[in-house]
Parts: C-alpha cells; structure tokens; sequence
C-alpha cells in the first residue's frame, strides 16, 4: 500500500462519534421540546382564539317558548345583530315553572339576561318576587288561547257549550289534559277558580278528576290523544291544536266563550343580568312587529295584538284579577295537587 492511501491517523470526528450514544438522547430531547412548543402554541392561539369570542357580545335567554318556534327567530337576532344568543329552554311536562324556579334560585347571582315566556302568571309572579328590572321590566306580547279541542269524529259524544260541561258523564274516560300544576293549564285552572268562586270551583275540579281524565306530560300530548283516538275531548293550548291540524289531524278548536284565556307571550330582562345592553337589544326584537307576526304565520300566536276578544254578542274572554290570583296561588296550587296527582 502506498503512503498515500493509509488510512489518516485523524478520522473525520462526526457528531455521533464525538457523543456516541448520547446523541440519540440529543435528538430525541430536541423533538420533544419541539413538539412540546408546537402543542404550546396551539393551546396559547386557542385560548387566545376562544377569549376573542368571550370578548364579543352576548346574551343569556331562558326560554318557555317552544324551542321549534323560539330558536329560528334567536338565530335571526344573531345574524342581524352578531349577539350571540346561549339559549336555555324548558320541558313540555313542567312549562315556565322550571325555569322560573331557576331564576328565583339564582336572584342573587344572576346567569340570564332575558326570560321569553309563554304565558303570564309565572312572568307577574316573578316580578312581583324582583326578578326582573325594576323600570320596563317585562312585556306581554300578542296571544294564543286556552281552547277545547274535538276529534271531527267523535261518535255521539256532543260538543261541550262550556268548562262546566266537562264534568257531565258523557265526557267520562274520553277527556286528555295536561296536570294543571304547571304552564297554561295551570295559569287557566287558577283564572276560572277567580270566575268562578273558590267553592264551585272545587266542586267543579273534584267533578272533573272523577270523571277520569287522562292527566299527561303537557298541552300537545293532550292533542296527540285527540289526535289517535285516544281521547274526544282536548283541554289544551290554540297553537298545539293548529300545529296538528298542519300535520293532517282531523280535530278543531271549539269557538271561544265566557271561560276561555287569551295567553301572550312574554319578555321580561332579569335584574342585575351579566350582558344588560345586549339583553336590552333582544328584548326590543323579541317585541318588534316583525318577530310577532312570524310567530302568529308558525301558528305559535293567533294574534300579533294582546287585545280583547270579542264577539257579535260583546266581550267573551276571562278577565284576571292578576293580583289576586297571585296572592292565592300557593293555597289554588295546593288544592290542585289533591284533586289531580294520584
């Protein structure tokens, strides 16, 4: 072999030779670190991503309105406004009253903005007991009405003329209705217990109850019995009539009288909410002519106005003394809950 091609006393010293085994410890350190800044920096834009939302505007809503009527008309209010609306809605089984309860338990650290109702003796009692601002603290809007719904085949079973005629034999096992402790019915029980008396009120629930109602989860599960033939008679709400009749049902609402309820919506801004200028911009929107009339065309109002209702014979809808039937409310929900939970 030549001089010139011995091999170099000084091989090339690489990184690998000069730390050996200590250099796949090196790299594996370093792409920890990397991934350790990567993962760092998408955490770090996220939150900060997630804060930028926090900063924009936003309103809290608790809603009694039917959701499929409600949340069309709250992503409008979005759109228009760039509000976002973080919406809480309630069973059909106990209408208004869970909310409203809610909203009494949190009176001192308020999480809602707006309260949209969808009747009115939950949203008196509430400002009565401080839940809403004190200056234009709620508002009734338009209405629907408590009504008797008839199967169009019901047989020989007649069409009750009033309430009181509910308790006749005729109508015995063949009435659906919703437990009147909560929403409407509720709201309507304690109307005609004003009407009529307190005594001949009584005798006229007891008369009921022993005629063997079926007492089901809410005002459209009464109108599916009316609906399947389950039940001929319907104590129920306008608006969950004209929502099965659009889907075909062969049933009506009887004609309004002496003991029917018209039932407004409601709005009210909660005292001391968290957003109070954004609950100010919904709470004028959920008044506005165009957001009533859409409900009145979805069938979830019969009218845009909170008027009276009359006929070629005068005035026929019940008139409430709100204060009283607010100062009898606990002893009238007591009373109910005898007669109609078994």
């Amino acid at each position: 072999m030549s001089s010139s091609e011995s091999p170099s006393p000084h091989p090339p010293r690489t990184f690998e030779h000069r730390f050996g085994r200590n250099a796949k410890r090196f790299w594996v350190l370093l792409l920890t670190v990397w991934s350790a800044l990567g993962v760092t920096v998408v955490v770090l834009m996220s939150v900060t991503y997630l804060r930028s939302c926090d900063r924009g505007p936003s309103v809290v809503v608790y809603a009694s309105q039917d959701q499929v009527y409600a949340e069309p008309i709250l992503k409008d209010f979005e759109r228009a406004t760039g509000i976002r609306v973080r919406a809480v809605y309630d069973s059909e089984a106990v209408k208004t009253v869970g909310l409203a309860n809610r909203l009494l338990a949190e009176r001192a650290h308020p999480q809602c903005d707006v309260f949209w109702g969808n009747e009115e003796l939950r949203t008196r009692q509430m400002a009565a007991l401080g839940v809403f601002r004190e200056t234009n603290g709620w508002a009734a809007m338009g209405h629907r009405s408590r009504r008797i719904g008839m199967r169009d085949s019901s047989g020989n079973i007649p069409a009750p003329s009033s309430w009181q005629e509910l308790t006749n034999p005729v109508y015995r096992g063949r009435i659906a209705m919703a437990l009147p402790l909560f929403g409407t019915t509720s709201t309507h029980f304690q109307a005609l217990r004003q009407h009529w008396g307190e005594s001949n009120w009584l005798a006229w629930c007891r008369a009921l109850s022993a005629n063997k109602p079926f007492v089901v989860d809410g005002n459209s599960v009464a109108v599916k019995f009316l609906e399947r033939g389950e039940a001929d008679v319907a104590l129920t709400d306008s608006d969950d009539i004209n929502a099965e009749i659009r889907e075909g049902a062969k049933i009506r609402a009887l004609p309004v009288g002496k003991e029917t309820l018209l039932i407004p919506a409601t709005a009210g801004v909660v005292r001391r909410c968290p957003h109070p200028a954004a609950a100010e911009r919904l709470f004028q929107y959920l008044q506005s002519s165009m957001v009533l009339e859409r409900l009145v065309a979805a069938g979830a109002l019969e009218s845009a106005t909170t008027g009276t209702v009359y006929q070629s014979d005068g005035q026929f809808e019940l008139k409430p003394d709100w204060e009283q039937i607010l100062r009898d409310v606990d002893r009238a929900t007591e009373q109910l809950q005898k007669i109609f939970t078994r």
